[in-house]
């Protein structure tokens, strides 16, 4: 048994783990505290970290050939979550169409036609074609692009690598 091997596995694991937590920690906290709604794409990229938490923790406990399935499956769904946040960011762009069902909103449902009214009057309904917010110019949704590319790279190069 190879044990440098072993550990470089263990570390990407550890990273893997840790980035798609923090990733969808920012999430929340851009949707829960800054009140930014999510739009049903910012939903969508949100699976591959929930796929990648898992695999990841599958990665720490088992043995060398099987951690490296589990990384390369993390690193599979996360390349996937990367692809849809540049059709996301495009779209903002629009360097071409978004989706043309895209809405948000969330929480729950009015239980009197007061409660509903009132809820039309402060609800804001997220477009996928619009940025809510950019930091250097680039969107949440550039930004998830980038950071689910590194950690697919991360995964993915400690799945092939020998």
């Amino acid at each position: 048994m190879d044990y440098t091997t072993l550990l470089r596995l263990r570390r990407s694991a550890l990273l893997l783990i840790l980035g798609s937590a923090a990733t969808l920690a920012a999430a929340f906290y851009f949707q829960w505290v800054l009140g930014y709604v999510p739009c049903k794409l910012c939903l969508t990229e949100r699976i591959p970290y929930y796929a990648a938490i898992p695999f990841g923790l599958l990665a720490l406990v088992l043995p060398e050939r099987l951690s490296r399935v589990a990384l390369g499956l993390a690193a599979l769904s996360l390349l996937y979550g990367a692809g849809l946040s540049v059709y996301h960011a495009g779209a903002e762009w629009a360097l071409w169409p978004g989706p043309s069902d895209c809405g948000g909103g969330s929480g729950a449902a009015p239980a009197t036609v007061t409660d509903f009214r009132a809820a039309l009057e402060t609800t804001r309904v997220a477009d996928c074609s619009t940025a809510a917010w950019r930091f250097l110019g680039v969107s949440l949704a550039g930004w998830n692009a980038v950071v689910a590319f590194v950690l697919a790279s991360v995964s993915g190069t400690a799945a092939a690598k020998s």
